[in-house]
């Protein structure tokens, strides 16, 4: 099970189980990725419901890499996530919420 405490969200690839979290390198390496953007306008996209799925992927491979994985965001398009696309939005936007709040905070 994923631990919110620290961040963690579970995400399915090929069947598989992998632990995801937004580690403050792999957040670094997110922001390098998307050239331009602050996390804070990430923020505002996802908030917004704005956010396009170059974000979705950025915020999934950070979170995976920051949980261990060794791949890129060029593995992942021969990956089945399971629930497909619409989860792993939901997983990114969960990845950013749970790196800048305390679990059970207002």
């Amino acid at each position: 099970m994923a631990n919110p405490w620290a961040g963690e969200v579970a995400i399915w690839l090929d069947g598989e189980r992998h632990v995801a979290r937004l580690t403050l390198g792999a957040l670094a390496e997110m922001e390098a990725e998307l050239a331009g953007g602050s996390m804070l306008a990430l923020v505002e996209r996802f908030e917004t419901g704005a956010f396009s799925t170059r974000d979705v992927l950025a915020l999934v491979v950070a979170g995976l890499r920051g949980g261990g994985w060794g791949g890129t965001a060029a593995d992942l398009r021969s990956v089945e996530i399971g629930g497909g696309p619409v989860e792993a939005a939901r997983i990114a936007a969960e990845l950013l919420a749970r790196a800048f709040t305390v679990p059970g905070s207002p």
